[in-house]
């Protein structure tokens, strides 16, 4: 088997022999590094133990096919069962051979006190292991029950959840009809206020006009004197337009005569500047006659 972890706080594995995935959950990342950890401890112990304890088969089964070949070969050494006395007596009374094979039979037995040790000693690991392997199991089914717990809260989640979508949905719809309303209620709010506005100057100006048309007798009298002071100022200006025409003629009068005199005042100019020219001349011979003295 082998533990993957399939996320940060979940890993599963599988077992290919009994077609089966586990998976299992943990409060924190650390705990499942944890677990893994352990997982694979235990893996690797069960693998070592089931190895060592194929060695120690192998070579027992090697020593006795060799001890079961050895003994049959010399039929005519006598066996070790049919001679009395001690060993020393015996390895005394029997040839090199028998020696040796005696020798290779206490070998035989050490070894298989040593494996009948470690026989016990694998029977109490692989016990820890059942143990350990019972408890994970033990822990597997509870998280299997917590994962079908788990499983049946996420569907009561998710059906919640579906709930509270569709009751979000309905609330933002009303929310939507509520702010058109709003918005509605906000421009028919505008609309009384403009219409309040101009039913407000409708007034003003009906007061005005009121008021206009208490002062229109006042307005009629004012407008009856100001027709006759009209009629006056017409016939003022009837005669003010005689005295122009009087004083238009006199300023032509006066334009002929300006005329006149500035036409006589250039002619003194051309005279006045012929004498200016004669004096000129005059100074500039008197200037000679003077640089020649």
């Amino acid at each position: 088997m082998t533990f993957t972890k399939t996320s940060q706080k979940f890993g599963q594995w599988a077992d290919s022999r009994a077609n089966t995935v586990f998976g299992l959950g943990f409060g924190s990342e650390q705990q499942l590094a944890k677990f893994a950890e352990k997982f694979q401890e235990v893996k690797d112990a069960a693998k070592l133990a089931r190895d060592k304890s194929q060695e120690k088969m192998e070579t027992s089964s090697n020593h006795s096919q060799e001890s079961g070949r050895v003994t049959p070969s010399n039929p005519s050494t006598p066996q070790a069962s049919s001679i009395n006395g001690t060993d020393d007596e015996k390895i005394s009374h029997v040839g090199p051979e028998a020696a040796l094979l005696m020798s290779e039979n206490d070998r035989l037995k050490t070894a298989v006190e040593q494996s009948n040790t470690n026989a016990k000693k694998w029977e109490t690991e692989l016990q820890t292991l059942q143990e350990s392997n019972a408890r994970l199991e033990d822990a597997l089914t509870e998280s299997s029950a917590n994962v079908e717990s788990w499983k049946k809260q996420l569907s009561v989640c998710k059906e919640e959840s579906d709930a509270l979508r569709d009751k979000i949905i309905e609330l933002e719809a009303q929310c939507k009809e509520v702010s058109l309303e709003q918005e509605r209620n906000a421009q028919l709010t505008a609309k009384v206020q403009e219409l309040e506005a101009e039913l407000q100057d409708k007034e003003q100006e009906l007061q005005n006009l009121r008021k206009q048309a208490e002062i229109i007798p006042q307005l009629m009298a004012e407008c009856e004197s100001i027709t006759d002071k009209l009629r006056t100022a017409e016939t003022k200006n009837v005669e003010l337009d005689g005295r122009i025409g009087g004083l238009q003629a006199d300023a032509d009068e006066n334009r002929q005569k300006q005329g006149d005199m500035q036409g006589e005042l250039k002619k003194f100019m051309d005279i006045l500047d012929g004498k200016i020219d004669e004096l000129h001349e005059f100074r500039q011979g008197l200037s000679k006659l003077g640089v020649g003295n």
